[in-house]
């Protein structure tokens, strides 16, 4: 573990999805140091066990801690589903029980009350992460009267990874699964997209909504959370170095993931190779 008392704020991905969250932290916190690391060499972590995901998930919090991490952020909805209860219970109180891990759950849950009129609330995400139930039990258990419903879109971080997302080929695939969301209950109105890679769908998701469903992207929820939680956190506040800086690292071939990295931020990117655990 590294001794110092300081560092980034570290951001945590089994691809490159956790990008979007990290573009939204870095336009409402910009004064903050960040270190990302995307597990890129063995992803999607989607249809991987619990078992399996916890392993991977746990090995990356413990690598952005010994570079001196103080917090960090699973910036992965199929990660916050499967592993960050374990981490925060188990692992934390041995690992460092003064650093914090946080997931992308919980702060999009809290947002949905206010944004939802009928109180019928559709998912789109992974396959891990609708089996998981997570957005299901969050939800539930700070609005139990709102009824949610989950679908699973296996092909859409393949058709984004891959540059195929702004393609007529991908429409099809768009349009597939939001009928069979509303077919299911024609009664939603909002739409929470439960993977950090759908926000570069967006168009097309609501090119084929039905008219007045809001769709609701993570990022700027989750940058608001980490905001407000860094407020009432001082202690935690105090900790992160604060000198505008970003640093990106990869478990796969670094050109290959600046490439694709570029896609997200908007931005060139240039990332170091690591290996985990």
């Amino acid at each position: 573990m590294c001794n110092s008392d300081s560092g980034p704020i570290g951001v945590f991905d089994s691809g490159y999805g956790g990008l979007t969250i990290l573009h939204q932290m870095r336009s409402l916190l910009p004064m903050y140091d960040y270190l990302y690391l995307g597990d890129n060499a063995r992803a999607p972590y989607g249809p991987r066990s619990f078992d399996v995901v916890y392993q991977f998930t746990r090995e990356a919090v413990v690598k952005l801690f010994s570079l001196g991490c103080r917090l960090v952020i699973l910036a992965c909805n199929t990660a916050s589903a499967k592993a960050l209860r374990t981490i925060q219970q188990n692992d934390l109180p041995r690992l460092d029980p003064s650093r914090r891990v946080l997931g992308v759950i919980r702060p999009t849950a809290e947002c949905i009350g206010g944004m939802t009129q009928t109180r019928h609330v559709g998912i789109l995400a992974t396959e891990g992460t609708i089996k998981s139930g997570s957005y299901v039990l969050e939800i539930n258990k700070l609005y139990p009267d709102i009824k949610v419903t989950g679908v699973a879109c296996p092909l859409w971080v393949p058709l984004i990874e891959n540059n195929e997302y702004d393609t007529p080929g991908a429409d099809y695939f768009v349009k597939k699964r939001v009928d069979t969301l509303m077919r299911l209950d024609p009664a939603i109105d909002a739409v929470i997209l439960g993977c950090t890679h759908y926000p570069l769908l967006l168009d097309k998701i609501l090119k084929y909504v039905p008219r007045g469903v809001r769709i609701i992207p993570q990022g700027e929820y989750v940058a608001g959370s980490l905001k407000d939680y860094l407020a009432r956190h001082p202690e935690i506040d105090g900790r992160c170095t604060k000198h505008g800086t970003c640093r990106y690292l990869t478990t796969e071939n670094k050109d290959k993931f600046g490439e694709s990295a570029r896609i997200f931020m908007h931005e060139p990117v240039e990332a170091e190779t690591i290996t985990l655990p």
